[in-house]
């Protein structure tokens, strides 16, 4: 880890926008710095970087696309560069596996290039973006990957989506047994339905969706982005120190 006077820095697959954006800016609300992830859309990104830096905090942005596991290489030699170049550091504190997509098909519709493509994005891609990171990864960091509501509840149409995140559930917990010996926690963090654009914005967009899903919440109403983005900067925060290998479901209690 860095000396105290030095803030922490997170580095967040896919934020610029969604819960990545949110994710991030409660992190600097924190007192993090903030490297984001970005895959097509550079102006979202660097409005990102305008809003860190308005909190008071540093940020930059490298583009990145999680499916392509040969770019991973690549991607960790611009990180170095922009850790040392940006930030004045070898080593970042914190990395949150968010980046994805979001695919609607009934399980007898899915395509073998669907269900490809899902694995690669939400399941290949943390798995050996991480192992290439850890070199850049500092000694009691942490590793917070992004699961979701759909590994414990059903709704017809994301089979090959809630498989894939249910394999990232797996995978935390040999993370954190893995590399505990350097310090590192690992926990998945599972949000419910959320009013954001993925997914094509349903649940945000559509009012019968959006009321449908609100009646199985104990709450009475969907999610924010902002309620993940609290969530995370809780988990990754000094407090949250002694959970590893745990699974955080962010839902309001959808279908308990």
């Amino acid at each position: 880890m860095q000396t105290p006077a030095t803030p922490r820095l997170a580095l967040i697959t896919g934020a610029s926008r969604g819960l990545g954006r949110s994710m991030a800016l409660h992190l600097a609300d924190a007192g993090l710095d903030v490297v984001g992830t970005y895959r097509a859309n550079a102006d979202e990104a660097a409005s990102l970087v305008r809003e860190v830096e308005a909190r008071g905090r540093r940020a930059a942005v490298l583009p990145l696309d999680v499916g392509r596991s040969d770019t991973f290489a690549a991607f960790a030699g611009a990180l170095a560069r922009t850790l040392r170049d940006d930030f004045g550091r070898e080593t970042f504190d914190a990395l949150v596996n968010n980046a994805g997509i979001g695919t609607h098909a009934a399980f007898a519709d899915t395509t073998e290039a669907q269900f490809d493509e899902l694995l690669a994005v939400h399941l290949k891609g943390p798995y050996f973006l991480t192992q290439r990171l850890l070199p850049l990864l500092a000694d009691g960091g942490r590793v917070l990957n992004v699961s979701t509501g759909l590994a414990r509840f059903t709704y017809p149409g994301y089979a090959a989506y809630a498989s894939a995140k249910g394999g990232v559930e797996v995978l935390t917990r040999y993370m954190a047994r893995e590399l505990g010996a350097r310090g590192i926690r690992v926990n998945v963090v599972a949000p419910g339905a959320i009013a954001t654009d993925f997914g094509g914005g349903m649940v945000r967009d559509d009012a019968d969706v959006n009321r449908h899903v609100a009646s199985t919440i104990p709450l009475g109403r969907v999610g924010e982005a902002d309620d993940v983005g609290a969530a995370v900067a809780a988990l990754l925060s000094d407090g949250m120190g002694w959970i590893n290998g745990a699974r955080i479901e962010v839902s309001g209690g959808q279908q308990v």
